[in-house]
């Protein structure tokens, strides 16, 4: 994922610390203006915690976004995201984001909202993250919100028990990624889920994800 930018400054805050996992791993917090009433744990924080410029922007002020920092080396961050190509690493990763990630924000900011109130978010390899953990832990997090999923975690190799409301995101100039997540839309819509799959002309990349991001909040928890 490559640097976001936004016109003027955001009015929330943003905080990163590093946590004790695997050497260390940052994490990045935005903080919006007011009472956080909704919390999104994304991956790529390094990127997507920026995001909040964007929510403020869209006049969507009371979600705060936990942005756990992804890894630089492609295969090591694919491994991370994805369950189907190091299991023991994926599950590392997923005690880390799923448990440790969410005590130190409890303790560090005092926010513990419930599942209806909670999202996990990612795109490309992180957008299957985000639908591997949506799926492992529908009592966590609420919503999925996934931008472009990747093709190594497919809807045959999960177990669809209580689906979380999902949204889908993918551009009609990158087929390979519309194809996944209109599979995955398919698929959860079978299991009785609430999907949407919004389709854009756009390519693989941020410039989409961000756009459609505070639609996606939006869509989950209202302004």
């Amino acid at each position: 994922m490559q640097e976001s930018s936004c016109d003027g400054p955001a009015a929330g805050e943003l905080v990163t610390e590093t946590l004790d996992y695997d050497g260390g791993r940052q994490v990045t917090v935005y903080v919006p203006p007011g009472a956080p009433k909704a919390v999104v744990f994304a991956g790529d924080g390094q990127v997507v915690s920026h995001w909040g410029a964007f929510l403020e922007a869209a006049g969507t002020r009371h979600a705060m976004i936990v942005g756990v920092h992804g890894l630089a080396d492609e295969t090591l961050r694919l491994q991370e995201y994805s369950p189907v190509f190091d299991a023991k690493r994926f599950a590392a990763h997923e005690g880390f984001f799923v448990e440790d990630v969410r005590r130190w924000t409890r303790s560090r900011f005092g926010i513990g909202l419930p599942a209806e109130r909670t999202a996990v978010f990612g795109a490309s390899a992180a957008g299957e993250f985000a639908l591997a953990l949506g799926l492992r832990h529908p009592d966590v997090y609420g919503a999925i919100f996934s931008g472009s999923p990747g093709g190594g975690y497919k809807p045959d190799g999960a177990t669809l028990g209580p689906v979380p409301r999902t949204y889908l995101v993918a551009g009609t100039l990158e087929p390979f990624f519309l194809s996944n997540a209109t599979r995955w839309a398919t698929a959860l819509r079978d299991a009785g889920a609430d999907v949407v799959l919004s389709e854009r002309p756009a390519p693989h990349g941020d410039a989409l994800w961000r756009a459609e991001f505070p639609l996606m909040v939006t869509w989950a928890f209202g302004r």
